[in-house]
């Protein structure tokens, strides 16, 4: 397996720059794995391809306004943070941009504290420590970051978050959960699917293609989640009688494959809370996840390998092709998919 098998073309016009309203106007399309039928629908009626019983896994996880703004300290030369990987109160991992940035300069955040630089690590990475906890300040300092393939700006920071997303630590969104309204959540509970909570802390490495000639030589980005004894006593009930657990999106897939790992005689998953650095590539035997909900993903990304694994590489890039002609809008603010 190379990396290169998960490459193709998109040419920018069909990554989506802003999200459509209302959510669930976005189209679906929808694949049956066992007879490799599709329809194109819109995902508003989701409900079709859904049946009582269903569970519905959705990653409550929040973004948090990562990227910080400020002036390097005595010399006023302007700084840029982006906030990946808390360690404690003070001290987190960031992409540091600006000249000279090495250990032991300091910044004056805008509308917010002092960081050191304590660490470089590679690239322009760099273990920073505030000299109060950052998240005191984040409100006042903070901007809501994009992914850096979109290049035009939202009015509503909240776009950029699910209705239902409750506990802050990520630094970009759970996507395919992006298309969920309230109102739809409501009609698909009356009329008996199910949703759980898991949340799963999404880090910016999401983005990054892998890079090296074969995905097994990628050291996959850790990711902090929680599976509730509560959540995983509802999946194991729905395995044991027979009934789906679909994940919305591939954070929820990561976290549930995860959970397989401490799962006790006859469930599927326990319940845990920690790091996950869970690479589900071709070959990976699902042990929980029977059908997922996930938007189109960026070519070599650990993210399109996860996907393939689940329905097949030849299978999901025939599909991107189709969905390419048929104006299918891409990535965070694109379409979605129902795989089952």
């Amino acid at each position: 397996m190379k990396t290169s098998d998960f490459e193709y073309e998109l040419p920018e016009s069909y990554i989506a720059q802003h999200p459509l309203e209302p959510r669930d106007s976005a189209k679906l399309l929808v694949i049956d794995r066992a007879s490799g039928r599709m329809e194109h629908d819109i995902f508003r009626n989701l409900n079709r391809y859904l049946r009582t019983g269903d569970l519905l896994i959705l990653n409550e996880t929040r973004v948090i306004p990562a990227r910080l703004y400020g002036r390097k300290i005595p010399t006023g030369g302007k700084v840029e943070l982006l906030l990946l990987k808390r360690n404690d109160d003070q001290i987190w991992e960031a992409l540091v941009g600006g000249k000279g940035l090495l250990p032991g300069k300091f910044i004056q955040v805008d509308a917010g504290p002092i960081a050191e630089i304590l660490a470089d690590l590679e690239g322009s990475r760099r273990i920073v420590r505030f000299d109060t906890p950052i998240e005191e300040h984040l409100s006042s300092a903070g901007h809501v970051p994009l992914p850096p393939y979109i290049k035009a700006s939202i009015d509503d920071p909240e776009r950029y978050q699910t209705v239902y997303a409750h506990k802050p630590g990520s630094v970009a969104a759970p996507t395919a959960g992006l298309h969920f309204t309230p109102k739809q959540i409501k009609s698909l509970e009356d009329r008996g699917i199910v949703f759980e909570k898991i949340t799963l802390h999404i880090g910016l490495d999401t983005f990054a293609p892998v890079t090296e000639d074969h995905p097994e030589d990628h050291q996959i980005h850790t990711e902090w989640c929680q599976i509730t004894s509560q959540t995983a006593e509802m999946v194991n009930t729905n395995h044991r009688s027979g009934e789906r657990v679909i994940a919305v999106g591939t954070t929820s897939v990561r976290a549930l494959e995860s959970a397989a790992k401490w799962a006790a005689p006859g469930d599927v998953v326990g319940a845990f809370v920690g790091a996950t650095d869970l690479f589900i590539l071709p070959g990976y035997e699902f042990k929980v996840v029977d059908a997922m909900i996930t938007n189109f993903h960026l070519p070599r990304s650990t993210l399109l390998m996860l996907v393939s694994a689940f329905a097949g590489r030849e299978r999901i890039l025939k599909i991107y092709e189709e969905a390419k002609q048929l104006d299918y809008r891409f990535y965070s603010f694109g379409d979605a998919m129902l795989i089952d």
